[in-house]
């Protein structure tokens, strides 16, 4: 594979989004047809059609790792409890032999058995019976009317505002330690009283919208890492219904609960004015999130972080999926962490991820070239992420940010995404913009965004 940016410190980095232009390329005249579906909560569907070599001409195995990649990224995009495979009986099963006990994508199907609370399946159809895409974007945000709490839900600390027909009129934070508790009680008392003392700045509450990382469905919390070290009985008691709990103390109130991925998508939106906005934070994770085209936030997962990016079978596993070239080891702390030595840069073993970055953005902001590698080699694969996620979202702006993208590192890194959609993707480059939004008005614009989330029946 010959790429037109190459990645200074990933000689090997053989990036999805040519991969899957190539592999279409090659199959145009002599491939046949297959779509592939993932189905979530009520029904809702999302396909994705495709063509692959005709079976029996010693392609089989090309076939399934491109559809394999394919519908692992549809599953973490869009979230889903069964995999819809019409047109390939042979990948199917195999599809169904991986997402199952003892298979190699059973992390993931465990993971969304969870989030759904349904068994996972894979369907294998005939293109007759192929899916077809059902959707229902959610119209939540940008409602400013009224007295509203805004509530941001951090690992280390909480986020609390009043906001007034859209001007917040007291904020504060709080440190706080929810992924090392085990009681939830400590969790429920914390965003009560974050709720309370927003209440007490208003004459009354009409509205609260909450922005939590974790994944959720109908306002109730299926995954989160705020609640880490809770049981998974304590989990199903008292927290799959926390922040409906919550709510109902303090009145009966419009309540939505959105993931702050989305949430800081919706931010951008209202700060750009535009919709099709895809934002991505680059902290101890990759987070994301994702504003369609009619403004709405779309119910899906957008946990990229599971995403693949990366084709080459030697790049890093994530030690949590057990899967290798996903964007968490790309496109967060990781990825700086990984590039470093290969820069020249040794980092203290004995040092945690936070301060290891700590390190690289000091020899960045002294000017050194081996970190100035680090930040290019991530922006260029982010480039070419972007070139794939592409094929899922509508996209027209990318917000970056993030403790990755912080100081001359995220200018690095987004030049260098920007030079591989001029160079790799211009059709691209004429309709994406990336961006950087300055910390203050992103905070700002987080807890406006979150506290607009419900909309006030008249």
């Amino acid at each position: 594979m010959k790429l037109k940016v190459n990645p200074v410190l990933d000689p090997k980095f053989a990036p999805l989004s040519v991969v899957f232009r190539d592999f279409a390329e090659a199959v145009k005249d002599n491939g046949t047809d297959i779509v592939i579906g993932v189905e979530r909560n009520k029904g809702y569907t999302s396909t994705f059609k495709t063509r692959i070599y005709k079976e029996g001409i010693g392609k089989d195995e090309e076939n399934y790792r491109y559809i394999e990649r394919l519908a692992k990224s549809m599953l973490w995009i869009y979230g889903g409890y069964k995999i819809i495979v019409a047109g390939s009986k042979l990948i199917g099963d195999r599809l169904a032999k991986a997402y199952s006990e003892g298979g190699e994508r059973e992390f993931d199907y465990k993971f969304m058995e969870r989030v759904y609370e349904k068994p996972f399946e894979v369907i294998v159809t005939d293109l007759a019976n192929a899916p077809e895409n059902f959707e229902e974007a959610s119209p939540v945000g940008r409602h400013l009317d009224g007295c509203r709490i805004g509530f941001d839900a951090g690992g280390s600390d909480r986020k609390v505002s009043a906001v007034i027909n859209g001007e917040p009129v007291y904020s504060e934070e709080v440190v706080w330690f929810p992924k090392t508790t085990t009681d939830p009680k400590y969790h429920y008392e914390g965003i009560l009283n974050a709720m309370k003392t927003a209440a007490s700045k208003m004459p009354r509450v009409d509205a609260i919208g909450v922005s939590s990382a974790g994944i959720y469905v109908d306002n109730r919390i299926m995954v989160a890492s705020l609640f880490l070290k809770v049981s998974d009985e304590d989990f199903d008691k008292h927290v799959k219904n926390m922040y409906i709990d919550v709510a109902k103390e303090i009145g009966d109130v419009p309540l939505v609960v959105a993931n702050d991925g989305d949430v800081t998508a919706l931010a951008g939106a209202m700060s750009l004015e535009d919709n099709n906005v895809v934002g991505v934070a680059m902290g101890t994770s990759e987070a994301a999130g994702y504003v369609d085209g009619a403004g709405n936030i779309t119910g899906w997962l957008n946990e990229l972080a599971f995403v693949p990016c990366d084709y080459c079978e030697e790049a890093m596993v994530d030690e949590w999926s057990g899967d290798y070239g996903c964007g968490v080891k790309y496109f967060s702390q990781d990825g700086v962490i990984k590039y470093a030595p290969a820069a020249g840069i040794e980092l203290d073993e004995s040092l945690s991820p936070a301060e290891k970055l700590k390190v690289v953005q000091k020899l960045m902001a002294e000017g050194d070239e081996r970190a100035a590698k680090v930040y290019s080699t991530i922006g260029t694969c982010f480039g070419y992420a972007i070139a794939y996620y592409a094929l899922f979202y509508d996209i027209k702006h990318i917000l970056i940010m993030g403790r990755v993208t912080s100081g001359e590192g995220g200018v690095i890194l987004l030049d260098k995404a920007q030079e591989v959609l001029n160079v790799e993707f211009p059709e691209l480059a004429k309709k994406i913009q990336l961006h950087i939004p300055d910390e203050k008005s992103r905070r700002v614009g987080q807890s406006v965004a979150a506290a607009s989330l419900p909309e006030i029946k008249k």
